[in-house]
C-alpha cells in the first residue's frame, strides 16, 4: 500500500524534490504530464524561482505540442491584460525572478513579453500554422533538450 520506510535523509530529499500529480476526466487521456524528467529532479532550493518556473513551463509546452496535429502550432494567451496571443518562438529566464517569452502576435509583429514570476499566468493554445505549405514549428523539444544540457 505504499508504506515504504525511509531513512531521515531519504525523507528530507523526497520532500525537497519536485513532485507531479494530475487527474483527468478521461482516464485514457494523454493530456497531462506523468513523471518529473531527470533533468528537473534536483532539489528545488538549488534553483532560482525564475529557473524553476521556466523548467516547468518547458515541460508543459513540450507536452502540449506533442498533442498537436501538423496543422497547428503552440501559442499562449495572457490573462489580465491586452497582451493578446503570442506564437511561442523562444523562452528564457533571468535570475532570480523574470521569465521572458519571444514570438509573434496575431498580426505577425515581433513580440517579447517580460514577466515577473509572481505575475505568471499563461494559457497554452493551439493556433493554425501561418503558412499551409510549411511544416508546423515545434519549440518544446528544443526547450526540453536545452534543459537536459544544463
Amino acid at each position: 500500500m505504499g508504506d515504504e520506510i525511509m531513512t531521515t535523509a531519504e525523507a528530507a530529499e523526497s520532500a525537497a524534490l519536485p513532485q507531479l500529480h494530475e487527474v483527468h476526466a478521461d482516464p485514457e487521456a494523454k493530456a497531462g504530464l506523468s513523471t518529473v524528467p531527470e533533468a528537473l529532479n534536483k532539489p528545488v532550493e538549488t534553483k532560482s524561482p525564475a529557473r524553476w518556473a521556466y523548467e516547468r513551463l518547458v515541460l508543459y509546452i513540450k507536452n502540449f505540442e506533442e498533442q498537436l496535429d501538423g496543422e497547428h502550432e503552440i501559442a499562449m494567451g495572457f490573462t489580465g491584460g491586452d497582451a493578446g496571443v503570442l506564437r511561442i518562438e523562444g523562452m528564457g529566464y533571468f535570475d532570480p525572478d523574470i521569465i521572458t517569452f519571444y514570438g509573434t502576435d496575431g498580426g505577425g509583429g515581433k513580440t517579447q513579453l517580460v514577466q515577473h514570476i509572481s505575475q505568471l499566468n499563461v494559457m497554452l493554445r493551439a493556433l493554425p500554422k501561418p503558412a499551409a505549405d510549411t511544416p508546423a514549428k515545434r519549440i518544446g523539444f528544443r526547450l526540453a533538450s536545452d534543459l537536459d544540457d544544463s
